[in-house]
């Protein structure tokens, strides 16, 4: 390993430009995470880093899975009482990156922060896999405990407590919606000389502006 030297050539001959970007940034991570869904080598294209704040500024962060898209803004899920939750509660913003490496792609979004209604929780909630569903029960999430075995039990405990019949979703689980104000689109080129677009929400309108690398 040799971190001083170890650096990546961004010569895939891709830009980013105002007259080709899409107006609505929505649209233009839609249009990416496409692309990043039909590269082979990219694997979990909707994966992305949260990062939240307590409100004396301490900042942690995470990756998660984007699970959707819409003019509303992006949604995710986990446990209300996680840290991200409890930071959430504080200090409701977020700010999330997507980095795609083999296409030299990476994108930066920061809103606010807010829990979905119930029913759209209730409603992603039904479409995970039993297993999935069963470890929100067993797992109170980034809680200390006292080994694996602990885990396993409640995993065997909440699946026979729900066997024969549908798993119903916590209500210490659900969605949140991040509501952007700033999208930032990176496009890696040659010599670090790289594209970035910034959008800021203006009222209903969104500004575009050029930033240097």
């Amino acid at each position: 390993m040799n971190l001083e030297s170890s650096r990546a050539a961004y010569a895939s001959g891709a830009e980013l430009n105002e007259s080709t970007a899409l107006h609505n940034p929505i649209e233009q991570l839609r249009e990416w995470l496409e692309l990043a869904y039909a590269t082979p080598s990219i694997q979990e294209a909707n994966a992305m880093c949260v990062a939240t704040a307590q409100s004396d500024g301490t900042v942690s962060a995470r990756m998660v899975l984007l699970r959707g898209l819409d003019e509303r803004g992006l949604v995710f899920f986990t446990s209300y009482g996680s840290r991200k939750g409890r930071q959430i509660a504080e200090n409701p913003r977020a700010a999330v990156t997507f980095y795609w490496p083999p296409i030299h792609r990476q994108v930066r979004v920061e809103g606010a922060v807010s829990q979905l209604p119930e029913d759209e929780s209730d409603a992603y909630f039904a479409t995970r896999p039993r297993g999935h569903q069963l470890s929100a029960w067993a797992s109170e999430q980034g809680e200390p405990v006292e080994g694996r075995e602990v885990l396993d039990e409640r995993l065997v405990h909440f699946s026979e407590r729900f066997d024969g019949e549908e798993v119903p979703r916590p209500h210490s689980w659900g969605g949140y919606l991040i509501a952007p104000d700033r999208f930032e689109f990176w496009q890696g080129r040659e010599n670090r000389m790289h594209d970035r677009l910034e959008y800021i929400r203006e009222g209903r309108e969104w500004k575009v502006a050029r930033l240097q690398p």
